[in-house]
């Protein structure tokens, strides 16, 4: 639990890509980007 209280108080980004291809044609590509942080830890780097 400690450490997952120190990954969102510093924030962590996931990416990720995902394509749909048929016979080596990609036809859809997505790139996925999240970011996790806690409320604290965003609402302090709003108002400073």
């Amino acid at each position: 639990m400690d450490l997952l209280d120190r990954l969102l108080a510093g924030g962590v980004v996931i990416t990720g890509d995902l394509s749909l291809c048929i016979a080596d044609v990609e036809l859809v590509r997505i790139s996925l980007r999240a970011l996790l942080t806690s409320v604290e830890a965003a609402t302090e780097g709003i108002l400073t």
